[in-house]
């Protein structure tokens, strides 16, 4: 580790702390239909939108109605894209002319690939530049990279308006706050974004891939082909959006994707901003912005210590390799950097690899299967804990106010008295409810991957690695796909029938069987009265609060997976020091 390294962490945190009052006042206008700067430009594109679709924007709906909207909505973009993928090689903007997708099978890749950009996954077990047309990539993929995230939005502000309400019965509008959220929290950012990545060098055209000669012909491949293609105009929403999906099978490591240390920090802090604004949003919309910050801090600290230990981890390097001849100790002075890009580095990677999984983004600038074991424990673990550390755009919100409940419910038990959430009682439906979208998780991950880790057939025929580095390959796979993060342990070919369609349906159940208990909760908390707070009251505002919370979610995490933890990288690590590698 070096002092550079840690100035350009702190730097990156510093930009986040900066921009999270403003962004999340900004959407705390947006969702409470309050005037912003935007409002002379988008307030007619919205109201023509609601007059060709025929939404009455003035009428609100219960959660239940809300959910309804929301998976009929989802269901319907998932069939289309799966259609889009199946006539790709009809359908225009295919100079490559490439047919379509899994065009001698029903379920496959093109099943996976819906369901995963559907649920803001975007887990890729294809090669996107030899697989997808321009127009897949825009019409279909870049355009679920806006309208998940905009979901995933929409399902936090209804939460947030279901703790901050008081005996109503509806939580909103899904059609208006998915609208809201695309025109005014994901268009003109990544509008502007985009020109700022063409601006330092990200591709941006239609043209055909070019081909060039190499310069000795004695080499079997005499030519190059040089994919391009719309790719600035989707890398910036697959960060904004915490989608991940690369347009390059190497995603974010492409220097047609990333080409510069500047374009890295923008895409880093693209994955941040929005997740970090709605803790501002949340303490905004209930009226308690201490709780806001309370809920950002306990973020903040499990952030720092999962950099923390992916980059002394990487800075470290393989012990294996120390002495083994002097080029090999050279390079291991510098840590372990198989995998990672020079132009990067180790402190940029190591804080690539926990960003995109504390955020549910999934994008990679470098390869978390080269990673040493500790250091691809990391990522792990940080979709394991429900991916609240900021999480998804909207999910990591709603994910930790779950927590919320669970912690103030403890904090109760601790005390004798009634829970209490901001002047809500949090009552047995509302803890059951917690309980089961926190079970929900686990239980979908450690079966398929126990399935898949004592199936010849099936799941152990794909691995190239044995033991326990093979095990966190498989566990990587269902707890990235169940997670909606869509990064992977690389080291597993996942494009076959079982793991197309196992994760395909981890992805589903992973996104849409949680949200339903969780807009449960949010219904029940806006039919309830506020009750001033008394000397029993746990409050939500404190650092003791910050610590409980922090506790809850990695007391969780841990007692749900350390025993396969263990079994993968925990030993995996001990076995490396011992003199055994995989």
């Amino acid at each position: 580790m070096t002092v550079n390294g840690w100035l350009q962490i702190l730097l990156f945190f510093a930009i986040i702390l900066l921009v999270t009052k403003p962004m999340g006042v900004f959407m705390a206008h947006v969702f409470n239909r309050e005037k912003t700067f935007l409002d002379p430009v988008l307030r007619p594109l919205e109201r023509l939108i609601y007059k060709l679709t025929r939404v009455d924007e003035a009428r609100e709906m219960k959660w239940t109605e809300y959910a309804v909207a929301m998976l009929l909505f989802s269901g319907v973009s998932m069939i289309v894209l799966y259609l889009i993928q199946r006539l790709q090689g009809v359908l225009p903007f295919n100079p490559q002319q490439l047919p379509g997708v899994d065009s001698t099978a029903f379920v496959g890749s093109s099943f996976n690939t819906a369901a995963s950009f559907t649920t803001n996954t975007n887990w890729q077990s294809y090669v996107p530049e030899v697989t997808m047309s321009y127009f897949t990539q825009m019409a279909g993929l870049a355009y679920h990279n806006f309208v998940s995230a905009a979901v995933g939005i929409s399902l936090a502000v209804a939460f947030i308006r279901g703790i901050a309400r008081r005996e109503a019965q509806t939580i909103g509008n899904f059609w208006v706050d998915m609208t809201r959220a695309t025109l005014w929290v994901c268009l003109p950012f990544c509008l502007v974004g985009a020109l700022v990545l063409v601006a330092d060098g990200v591709p941006q055209n239609l043209r055909p891939y070019d081909r060039a000669q190499l310069l000795d012909n004695r080499q079997p491949v005499t030519e190059q082909i040089i994919a391009q293609g719309p790719v600035a105009s989707q890398e910036i929403i697959k960060e904004w959006g915490t989608n991940g999906g690369g347009f390059f099978n190497v995603n974010s490591a492409h220097p047609f994707e990333n080409p510069t240390p500047f374009t890295n920090l923008i895409e880093m802090l693209a994955i941040f901003i929005v997740s970090a604004g709605l803790t501002y949003t949340l303490g905004k919309m209930t009226g308690s912005q201490k709780h806001g910050w309370a809920v950002f801090a306990a973020m903040s600290v499990l952030f720092l210590v999962g950099i923390l230990v992916s980059y002394w981890a990487e800075a470290k390097g393989n012990p294996l390799l120390a002495g083994v001849d002097q080029q090999t100790t050279a390079m291991q002075s510098g840590g372990n950097m198989e995998g990672k890009e020079v132009r990067f580095g180790l402190a940029n990677t190591a804080l690539w690899a926990t960003i995109t999984t504390d955020a549910s983004c999934g994008a990679v600038n470098g390869m978390h299967d080269s990673f040493t074991p500790l250091g691809g424990l990391v990522p792990l673990a940080n979709i394991m804990l429900g991916e609240v550390i900021f999480g998804g755009v909207g999910a990591g919100m709603y994910g930790i106010l779950i927590f919320v409940i669970l912690s103030v419910f403890i904090a109760g038990l601790m005390v004798g008295r009634t829970p209490e959430y901001l002047g809500k009682k949090i009552e047995s439906y509302d803890v059951k409810m917690a309980m089961l979208y926190a079970l929900i998780f686990p239980l979908v991950i450690l079966i398929l991957a126990g399935i898949s880790s004592i199936s010849p057939g099936f799941g152990m025929s794909q691995l190239n690695n044995a033991g326990p580095h093979g095990l966190s390959e498989i566990l990587y796979a269902f707890t990235s796909g169940t997670g909606n993060n869509g990064s992977a342990f690389a080291g597993i070919s996942a494009n076959t029938l079982w793991y197309n369609t196992t994760l395909g349906m981890a992805m589903l159940i992973g996104r849409f069987m949680m949200i339903i208990p969780m807009l449960a909760v949010a219904g029940n908390l806006a039919r309830k009265k506020v009750a001033p707070p008394s000397l029993g009251t746990f409050p939500v505002t404190t650092p003791l609060f910050t610590t409980l919370l922090v506790s809850v979610i990695v007391i969780v995490g841990a007692l749900t997976f350390f025993p396969a933890l263990s079994l993968g990288p925990v030993v995996e690590h001990l076995l490396m020091n011992s003199g055994t590698t995989f």
